[in-house]
């Protein structure tokens, strides 16, 4: 009977689960609202609990889940051969007592992912956009290829001319001396006083300690809904850091569109009277740019020369990791890059897409659409 009670009840939660996400599908209101009222209660209370650790909570609970999840399939194997001769034997009690809550374990363990994962991050796929909040009146405008050659080449300008402030080592490298956590929370209290969903508490950024295996799946950041942190690669080129540290902070803020969170980290950066940042701004989206007007005139190189040409020191700038890292990560692999990188693609794509990004990681690059808004209806800071 008490174990008949205790299924009632995870079959109630799931009831509970499932209500939910319909009602979020359906209402952007609701969504709106519990992006406004409720999950900044998360990150300011259990936000700042996880975040009194120096290391990543998630990273740490993402390694206990794989483990529970190994063990659950041993158990499960070894339940199975055990009822399997039972039936042979046909004797009794031959299923030890611990077995017979596998079944239940595995719900138990599902039940608590599916109900964090609906108030983490399912719900705020529905909620309003930056757009419909923010920028109304530019929202749905189609925009001339004029418009899209402007900006590709605003931002070329900028990065060749930043290019040549940062400081650098004497190898060439981009070197930064400041506290970038620091700043990128800084950068992201002031973009707050403009949009006031970005207004408040931000957690410390974490480095991953697997930064090597994230590598492998060409991950420089990660908001984890289980522990409410943001993180990033410590192994990527620096010059990515600052725009991903206000990326994956934009999600803590209900903002969990890729092409949103883009452009916040964008417009925190650029907004910065750190040069450093700037850069960094400006690179994170050159080549969505970049890509975009190349392929709006049908890949023609002679229009395309004719434009602000991207430096070579800018080029060098806008890696992922630098080739001596990426031999570092390559050397400790346990699992190859392909491989790692293959299933990490197929996870997010099933993600973005059961959460209605029909298009899965292409909606990466929809921050051009968004850059287009933005400097059309003349939000950006005088």
């Amino acid at each position: 009977m008490a174990i008949r009670k205790r299924y009632l009840v995870i079959g109630g939660l799931w009831i509970f689960i499932i209500s939910v996400n319909i009602l979020a599908w359906n209402s952007t209101s609701f969504c709106d609202w519990y992006i406004r009222h409720i999950f900044p209660i998360w990150v300011e209370s259990y936000g700042r609990l996880t975040g009194m650790f120096s290391f990543s909570v998630g990273e740490i609970m993402l390694l206990i889940f794989a483990v529970l999840i190994g063990i659950l399939l041993i158990v499960g194997a070894v339940s199975a051969a055990c009822r399997i001769a039972y039936r042979i034997r046909r004797k009794k009690r031959l299923l030890p007592a611990g077995l017979r809550y596998y079944g239940f374990g595995m719900l138990v363990l599902f039940t608590c992912v599916g109900i964090i994962m609906t108030f983490n991050c399912f719900i705020l796929f529905h909620g309003s956009t930056f757009s419909e909040k923010y920028m109304e009146k530019a929202a749905d405008k189609q925009y001339l290829l004029s418009e899209l050659e402007e900006l590709r080449n605003v931002v070329a300008s900028e990065c060749n001319r930043l290019a040549k402030m940062v400081d650098r080592d004497e190898y060439g490298n981009v070197v930064y001396d400041g506290d970038m956590k620091a700043q990128a929370i800084k950068e992201m209290k002031r973009l707050g006083e403009r949009y006031p969903q970005l207004a408040g508490f931000y957690p410390q950024p974490k480095g991953f300690y697997f930064s090597g295996f994230f590598s492998q799946q060409k991950m420089m950041g990660y908001y984890f809904p289980f522990s409410m942190e943001a993180n990033y690669n410590t192994k990527m080129y620096i010059t990515n850091t600052p725009v991903t540290l206000c990326h994956e902070l934009a999600h803590l803020k209900g903002f969990i569109y890729e092409d949103e969170a883009n452009f916040i980290g964008y417009l925190a950066c650029v907004g910065s009277e750190d040069i450093f940042f700037q850069y960094s701004g400006y690179l994170s989206v050159l080549y969505y740019l970049d890509n975009d007007y190349y392929e709006a005139i049908e890949e023609n190189r002679a229009v395309y020369e004719q434009q602000v040409p991207i430096s070579r020191q800018v080029r060098k700038d806008k890696v992922f990791l630098t080739p001596e890292a990426w031999a570092k990560v390559e050397e400790k692999a346990v699992i190859s890059t392909k491989t790692v990188s293959k299933a990490s693609n197929a996870f997010v794509e099933a993600n973005l897409n059961l959460n209605g990004i029909a298009d899965g990681m292409v909606s990466y690059s929809r921050v051009v659409e968004l850059l287009l808004e933005y400097y059309d209806s003349g939000s950006e800071e005088k």
